[in-house]
């Protein structure tokens, strides 16, 4: 079963770098024998109107230029293209498969890691929102309701406050290194 899929060569296409499938999307073939994979007409089509991939929103290499996507880690560097043929060992191949195991294990925990990383920033924002909105709208708050939502509003600046001293002290360290 594993030999059939060593024997496949998977591509990434062109413009979006999405993995293509052998008997899949399109080739185009430049004057200068330059090879170009599409998964689709959508990538083709972009890729001939000279779209810039890291201008295009949905596109891999937008992700990464972004930060949206972890771009150097070394988990990234075992699905790297090798042309080189290895001769069958089934010792080797054992051991491949158990190392390709463990890599996707720790892939998987740094990607979940720089999400939440992240993600942080974006908690903050979405809670300055709610304490902007709360000000401005106490109004519509019930009589008995207010002395809460008022030290709950407190508590949330006083929150956002000393997250921002944090990242402060943070990048003061880090400028030091």
């Amino acid at each position: 079963f594993f030999a059939f899929l060593l024997a496949m060569r998977i591509e990434k296409c062109s413009f979006c770098g999405k993995p293509v499938y052998p008997g899949h999307g399109s080739m185009y073939v430049r004057n200068d024998a330059k090879i170009f994979r599409f998964c689709g007409s959508k990538c083709n089509k972009s890729f001939k109107k000279k779209m810039n991939p890291l201008k295009t929103k949905w596109t891999k290499a937008f992700r990464k230029a972004a930060g949206k996507e972890m771009a150097n880690d070394k988990t990234l560097q075992f699905e790297k293209r090798r042309n080189v043929p290895v001769k069958y060992n089934r010792e080797l191949m054992a051991k491949t498969l158990r190392a390709m195991k463990r890599v996707e294990e720790i892939k998987e925990r740094r990607v979940k890691a720089h999400y939440a990383k992240r993600m942080e920033v974006s908690v903050e924002v979405e809670t300055q929102a709610d304490l902007r909105v709360l000000n401005q709208q106490l109004d519509w708050v019930p009589e008995g309701q207010k002395e809460t939502v008022e030290k709950n509003i407190k508590a949330g600046n006083a929150w956002l406050k000393k997250r921002a001293a944090d990242r402060q002290k943070l990048k003061a360290s880090n400028k030091k290194k």
